[in-house]
């Protein structure tokens, strides 16, 4: 295993990136006006950590906009193994299978408390549509597509040390907070739910995560996660 050094890792003296994208943002922040302004009325559905939303193999008829808390999707698989898919957080849309009137074939679990938004598809589709932002709608899964794309790219291509890497990255840029040239994810994230992103063990995790603290590329107090974004950039890309 190539050692992790911080020789190849650039100065932390630099203008970092916007993490989220403006469009993804404004996204966000409309699915937020639409559960309090057009959606008030709809159900709420309030969850403590580990809450079920729904389960794999049923049929659904409503998307779920998040107001609050995180929520991840996973898969199972028929001798069990988990993969965990996507993190939602505030403004995020998920479920978006029911739009097609397709069976689910992800489960969504809150990962911290919860608020979300449940709105009957039609309703939800109608709605975007008389407001002109369908096409907001498209864009905002089409990017979500090339995301998952890219992360299938990374399960086939690279090793599982390099997987988490690369997974840690895009879920800081997607949930961290800004703190200079770090992301800090606050919210609580296991070394299981981050085995299940790369198809790995726990234990690698906790290894790999190790390795990571002490070439400076994360750093965890306090129980919060700090993503040195810069520096794991060039790791992956370096290790590709």
């Amino acid at each position: 295993m190539t050692p992790v050094s911080r020789a190849h890792l650039p100065s932390p003296h630099y203008e970092p990136d916007v993490p989220m994208s403006s469009a993804a943002a404004e996204f966000r922040d409309t699915m937020q006006k639409l559960c309090t302004d057009r959606f008030r009325d709809a159900p709420t559905i309030v969850l403590q950590r580990r809450g079920h939303v729904y389960t794999g193999g049923r049929a659904g008829r409503d998307v779920y906009i998040v107001r609050s808390g995180l929520v991840k999707t996973l898969a199972v698989a028929a001798t069990g193994k988990r993969c965990l898919l996507s993190i939602f957080v505030g403004g995020d849309v998920f479920g978006e299978i029911s739009l097609l009137g397709q069976q689910r074939t992800e489960t969504a679990v809150a990962i911290s408390r919860a608020v979300l938004c449940q709105v009957p598809a039609q309703r939800f589709l109608s709605e975007l549509s008389e407001r002109g932002q369908l096409e907001q709608l498209l864009a905002h899964l089409g990017e979500r597509v090339l995301s998952q794309q890219n992360i299938i790219v990374d399960m086939v291509t690279l090793e599982s040390e390099r997987r988490l890497a690369a997974r840690l990255l895009l879920l800081a840029q997607h949930i961290g907070a800004r703190d200079g040239y770090r992301l800090h994810i606050d919210a609580r994230i296991t070394q299981e739910e981050l085995a299940e992103m790369v198809g790995t063990t726990r234990s690698r995790v906790g290894f790999f995560l190790k390795r990571f603290r002490q070439a400076g590329l994360v750093d965890v107090r306090a129980r919060v996660l700090a993503v040195h974004e810069q520096r794991l950039s060039a790791f992956v890309e370096h290790c590709s």
